[in-house]
């Protein structure tokens, strides 16, 4: 019964760690990547479809991103999406390729994202919290109804806090790392 708490909400750290890991890619650095132009949809006879559905995604340097559509139509209708974006990037189109040069980010830039990542990193700590929180409730209600003796549920909770510090260090981590990504110049 411990042993089921226990697992259950690792697997819900782990998918909060995870979803910060999404998050924490989606925000900009000065390098380019393809997964950046992941959440950006275009309109694809009809349907908003994301680019990667409809254009082959690759890089041509460092701070260049190439987008190669594979129906010549939509060229137009890609570039629109990537420029309409919340990115702040600029396409341009050569022949039947649109490049996407990363702008190098100023240092005020710099400092708003890593304010973003640390309130990102912030909130994957509070869920972390919430679900430490709500396996050790679950251990009490065991507790109250006499399925589990007060030693085991003590012993559950440590573990219980032992697992959360584990994953918020994680956190920790990631958020180090992108912060000394952000400020890389």
């Amino acid at each position: 019964m411990i042993a089921e708490i226990k697992k259950s909400a690792e697997q819900k750290m782990q998918k909060s760690l995870e979803a910060l890991k999404l998050d924490l890619g989606k925000i900009r650095t000065g390098r380019a990547h393809t997964g950046l132009l992941d959440h950006v949809t275009v309109d694809y006879y009809g349907n908003p479809t994301a680019i990667n559905q409809v254009a082959n995604i690759s890089l041509a340097d460092a701070r260049t991103i190439t987008v190669a559509p594979w129906e010549k139509k939509m060229l137009g209708a890609i570039e629109k999406a990537i420029r309409n974006s919340d990115l702040g990037l600029n396409p341009t189109t050569v022949g039947e390729l649109i490049r996407v040069p990363m702008p190098p980010l100023t240092e005020e830039r710099r400092r708003d994202l890593t304010k973003v990542v640390k309130h990102e990193g912030e909130a994957a700590r509070v869920a972390m919290r919430n679900i430490r929180r709500d396996a050790n409730a679950h251990l009490k209600d065991l507790l109250k109804e006499k399925k589990i003796a007060e030693d085991e549920e003590r012993k559950g909770q440590e573990d219980i806090q032992k697992l959360t510090d584990r994953y918020i260090a994680d956190i920790d981590k990631l958020l180090q790392a992108k912060e000394a990504e952000l400020m890389a110049v």
